[in-house]
C-alpha cells in the first residue's frame, strides 16, 4: 500500500485527495447529516457538480493551482513507462 494515503482521519471525514479543490467539493458532503433524505439529491448533486466540473478543467489542461495536471502533464511525461 502506498504510505502516502496512510494517516489519521476522523469518523464521517474523507482523507485529502491532494487536490483542495477535490477536498472542498468532497467536504460538502458534511452538510448531509441532519438533513432529510429528500434534501440529500440537492447536496448531492451539488457536489456531483462541483467533481465534475474540476474533471473537466483537467481534461482541457487548465491548471487552476500547483500540482493540478496541465500542459506537460506527468502522464504525458515521454519518460514514463
Amino acid at each position: 500500500m502506498d504510505d502516502r494515503y496512510l494517516h489519521e482521519v476522523a469518523p464521517g471525514e474523507a482523507p485529502p485527495t491532494g487536490d483542495d479543490r477535490v477536498d472542498d467539493a468532497v467536504a460538502g458532503l458534511s452538510r448531509l447529516p441532519g438533513k432529510s433524505v429528500d434534501e440529500h439529491v440537492a447536496v448531492l448533486e451539488d457536489v456531483h457538480g462541483r467533481l465534475r466540473d474540476i474533471l473537466g478543467e483537467l481534461n482541457e489542461g487548465n491548471v487552476g493551482h500547483e500540482g493540478n495536471l496541465g500542459p506537460g502533464r506527468a502522464d504525458q511525461d515521454e519518460n514514463r513507462p
